[in-house]
């Protein structure tokens, strides 16, 4: 018959998220540009564009989940859904590459200036001139609360590692309860992380040092808080019984995300909060 399946691969249907995807990421970004620049309706049309994000996100993904568990997800589709998580963490190493370069390029070549109640003055010694953080700024001790998130952080990611045994071993309860230690240590690190910038010696704007900081380790909070709502999808569908030791992308995706976040941790532990404020008066 024409139209028996002979290939391993899935012919999706028809499906509208894609373009409203498309058309809802515009409104996000145009509403965003908007509000920048002090349109009025800038802030109704970019949360309006984040509201549909949203909601193509949860019903595409939906899509997918039903789609594995009606068995279209055959080892070929599985392995392009691989790659296509491959590429993600990929280009997601490429968006940090940015903020780490501009940390370093600020530190290596910093600008003769120091920052005197938030304005920038010209300072006149070279050696003074040559240091990092610029003269006057405080950081933060990095084997205080730093150093904390990075054994939080550590810990989480054996205790996600230790999920996906379970899950592999056909340990249902092991799953479970590597899940919910994982989630809840994601939440204790993003909890440190708001408490620390809260009595951070230091603003966002004002001072290049501050700026780079926040930019880079802010954006990891993010995805931080992205990866836990990951985890967190993959413990509802743990409690619906979806998963099995041969097939768990969904889990398996959220796992490599997470060590992805682990990794960057560790580089901007290192980097920025003990290279980076060598030498600096330290807060508190």
């Amino acid at each position: 018959m024409a139209a028996t399946k002979n290939h391993d691969y899935h012919i999706l249907p028809p499906d509208p998220w894609p373009i409203i995807g498309s058309f809802s990421a515009f409104a996000l970004f145009g509403g965003l540009v908007m509000w920048m620049h002090d349109n009025p309706y800038g802030k109704f049309v970019g949360f309006a564009g984040l509201a549909m994000v949203l909601v193509t996100m949860f019903s595409w993904w939906s899509n997918t989940v039903k789609e594995a568990n009606e068995g279209h997800h055959t080892p070929v589709v599985s392995l392009h859904l691989r790659y296509g998580m491959i590429l993600f963490i990929a280009s997601e190493v490429m968006f940090f590459v940015a903020w780490f370069w501009a940390f370093f390029a600020a530190a290596l070549f910093p600008a003769p200036v120091e920052w005197v109640d938030g304005a920038a003055q010209p300072i006149a010694d070279a050696a003074t001139a040559a240091t990092w953080p610029m003269h006057g700024i405080e950081v933060l001790d990095p084997f205080g609360f730093p150093l904390l998130n990075t054994l939080i952080l550590l810990c989480s990611g054996t205790t996600v590692t230790w999920a996906h045994h379970a899950l592999i071993h056909g340990d249902r309860d092991g799953l479970k309860k590597g899940l919910w230690c994982t989630i809840l240590l994601g939440l204790l690190f993003t909890a440190i992380q708001a408490y620390e910038y809260i009595h951070a010696p230091f603003a966002f704007k004002g001072n290049i040092y501050g700026a780079t900081f926040f930019m880079a380790t802010g954006f990891h909070g993010f995805h931080v808080i992205v990866g836990t709502i990951f985890l967190a999808v993959c413990l509802v569908r743990t409690y619906k019984g979806d998963f099995t030791p041969k097939q768990h992308f969904g889990f398996e995706a959220a796992a490599w995300y997470w060590h992805f976040v682990d990794v960057v941790w560790l580089f901007l532990f290192v980097s920025i909060y003990i290279w980076g404020g060598w030498g600096a008066p330290m807060h508190g």
